[in-house]
This record gives C-alpha cells, sequence and structure tokens, in this order.
C-alpha cells in the first residue's frame, strides 16, 4: 500500500491501545506516519445550490448554509467556489483494533476484534464528550494518518479483522469516507458498523445502510430542550434514525449515558423505554451507561451505581429483553440473559467475553433465538 503506515507503527500504535476507553490521538511522536492536518477532499455526496455560490448541506438537520470560503457546523464541509467539499475523506486521526464489545455492540460477533477509525470533527457539540480532543476539532487540527478506503480495507484483510467500525468522533462527519470504506468492505466480505450520534436525514442514512451491517446509536436524552442545550442535538432526528435503522435491517444497539441531574429522572427514562419498546420491538439491545466527569460537565458527579440499576429495572419491567449497564466492569448487567429460561447465555467482564452459551444464533439451555449477529 502506498502512503499508508508501516506494520510497525501500526501495530505499535494498535496493539497499546486496545482497551483504551478514549480515541488515540496522535503525537509527533508519530510523524514518520502521520502528518499535522493532512487533509484529502473530495465533492460531498448530499448538498443543493441555493444560488450561483451558495450552497446547502443536506446530510444533517443543521442544514448549513455556506458561502464560498465558510466551514460547516461540523468542521468536515466546506463550499469551494459553489461547490461542497468534505475535508474529511481518507485522512484518519485515530486506528485501533479494538474488541468488538468496546463499541458497544454487545450482540454482533462477540470475541472478535474490529478495525476502528475516526476522523476529527462532530455534528454535535457535547458538554460530556470524552473524545473531545478529536470530536471538536477540525481535521486540520489533528495528526492524521493518508489511508484510501481501498487502504482502511486492506488494513482490515492483513490484520484479519472481521468487522470495521466508523467511531470514536461522528461517524457521520465523515460520511463519504465511511460510505467508500464501508462498500469496498462488504466487496471484500468484511462487516461494517459505526457508532453514531444518530443526526442524519432520512435520505443519506438510507443509502449507508445499504452497505451497513451493525450500528450504536447515542440516544442521549428523550427530552427536546435538553437535547439541544447540552448536545445541540434534536430529539426527533435520533428517534427516525432509529426507526430507519430496524426497518432497513441494520442491526441496532442502543446507548443512553446517564447523566446525573440531566436524564436521570424515572419519568424520562419511563418514557424513553416505552417509546423504544413501541417502535423497535422489545429486542433491541438497550446499554444504559455510567457518566464520568469530563471535558465541559466537571462539575456534576459520576453517576451513582444505584441510579443505572434503576433504569436497567424500568427497562426490564417495560419488556425489553437485553438491558445492559456500562462502565462498571465486573456488573452482573455486563452480561447477556436468555428472555425464555434466564440463564446467563453470555458472561463478560469489561470488554472480555468469558463464556458464550449461544449456539446457532440460540439459547443453548432452551433454544430460544437470541437476536443478533452471531457468525
Amino acid at each position: 500500500m502506498k502512503n499508508t503506515i508501516s506494520r510497525r507503527d501500526f501495530f505499535r500504535v494498535t496493539a497499546a491501545m486496545t482497551l483504551s476507553s478514549a480515541a488515540f490521538l496522535a503525537t509527533t511522536e508519530d510523524a514518520e506516519a502521520q502528518k499535522l492536518g493532512y487533509l484529502a477532499e473530495i465533492e460531498a455526496r448530499h448538498y443543493r445550490k441555493l444560488n450561483k455560490k451558495v450552497v446547502q448541506c443536506t446530510r444533517c438537520p443543521n442544514f448549513c448554509k455556506l458561502k464560498p470560503g465558510e466551514r460547516s457546523f461540523c468542521r468536515t464541509r466546506i463550499n469551494r467556489e459553489g461547490k461542497l467539499f468534505t475535508v474529511a475523506y481518507g485522512n484518519p486521526c485515530a486506528i485501533h483494533i479494538d474488541p468488538v464489545e468496546k463499541k458497544p455492540l454487545f450482540h454482533f460477533l462477540p470475541s472478535t476484534q474490529v478495525l476502528s477509525f475516526a476522523i476529527a470533527g462532530c455534528t454535535f457539540r457535547c458538554k460530556f464528550c470524552q473524545n473531545w480532543e478529536i470530536s471538536q476539532f477540525h481535521p486540520e487540527e489533528t495528526y492524521n494518518y493518508a489511508l484510501s478506503p481501498q487502504d482502511m480495507v486492506d488494513l482490515a484483510i492483513q490484520y484479519e479483522t472481521p468487522s470495521i467500525a466508523s467511531t470514536y468522533s461522528e461517524a457521520t462527519a465523515f460520511y463519504e469516507y465511511m460510505y467508500d470504506t464501508n462498500k469496498l468492505a462488504k466487496n471484500a466480505g468484511i462487516r461494517t458498523t459505526m457508532h453514531s450520534n444518530g443526526s442524519i436525514n432520512t435520505e443519506p442514512l438510507e443509502e449507508l445502510c445499504e452497505y451497513l451491517d451493525a450500528a450504536n446509536i447515542d440516544l442521549k436524552f428523550f427530552n427536546d430542550e435538553t437535547y439541544y442545550k447540552i448536545s445541540h442535538g434534536y430529539l426527533e432526528t435520533v428517534l427516525e434514525t432509529l426507526e430507519t435503522l430496524v426497518n432497513k435491517g441494520v442491526h441496532l444497539e442502543i446507548t443512553n449515558l446517564v447523566v446525573p441531574s440531566l436524564n436521570d429522572k424515572k419519568k424520562e427514562i419511563k418514557e424513553m423505554v416505552l417509546w423504544i419498546f413501541e417502535h423497535l420491538g422489545p429486542d433491541v439491545p438497550v446499554h444504559f451507561s455510567r457518566f464520568h466527569p469530563t471535558y465541559k460537565l466537571k462539575n456534576l458527579p459520576p453517576t451513582p451505581v444505584k441510579t443505572l440499576e434503576m433504569a436497567q429495572e424500568i427497562a426490564r419491567d417495560r419488556g425489553l429483553n437485553y438491558v445492559y449497564i456500562g462502565n462498571i466492569p465486573g456488573h452482573s448487567a455486563e452480561n447477556t440473559y436468555c428472555p425464555g429460561c434466564g440463564k446467563v447465555i453470555i458472561k463478560r467482564t469489561g470488554y472480555i467475553v468469558k463464556d458464550n452459551k449461544i449456539v446457532n444464533g440460540k439459547c443453548k439451555f432452551c433454544k430460544r433465538k437470541i437476536t443478533g449477529v452471531w457468525e
């Protein structure tokens, strides 16, 4: 491969970072493999011209209107003389080989490795972002690799990862790169996944679904006002994304980061899980994740374990079959329980699967079908 990291550099980066909770942000020590501010742009896929000079991006509900030279809210799109270009293409700043459980995907090829990558930028402004060092920066402000979509697929083949993941920052902010990489990956027999905030319009999402096997979507709040105030997001769009993914047959899991004083009230949790049950069905896995003080919300305490257990109980009582608690390694709610017989069918500690009793997609004990992608 030309213009890519060497095997030595790639292995050094990924091997040491597999179980890290934050995306790798390269430093000047990686100058041999990376360049500060390296950009490789192409024309964006989803936009319209409002006149000869002004364009409007139609990829996400921000619908940025841009004059020549202006940059989009997500920091990855720019008007070049009346055409919209993305500067988030072929220039990832983070590359890891992770356990797929880290995404988190608990019902998708358990115990396997996934080649994970990101480009700087995001459609949100979450005040609690754990990866703000890349999500809240422009691509020209990070140290980036030169990796084409084919290069990324070649790396997955070289390191024998059965899947790839667009993750760490916001996957839809580098939509074109993800789309082209996923298309090549699918043709090579590699599964494709993304972790996203779900802020994407229906047309580009449906287009992406043709080359997407699984997604974990952050359903951050179930309140419009809080969604916009804390994340600059729109609840309605995220809910539409969840429904589209299910309707298109993409394996879906949901993460809800439970933040003290912001979304930890019983009423909001009840409304959220009821919506999930009625609109997505009882078998979509839901992860209630523990908040830790970070970025602009260092004033709040970590989520009490009892709050997470309360959320799990509410979800189960309202009919959801697969409900997990995240960011508390060793908690029993990391395990998968069969909805039929109640026995533990996948035992986990953190990102490590210690035992798996799912055989041919069914519970080994009672033969009930377990939702997921197992082979």
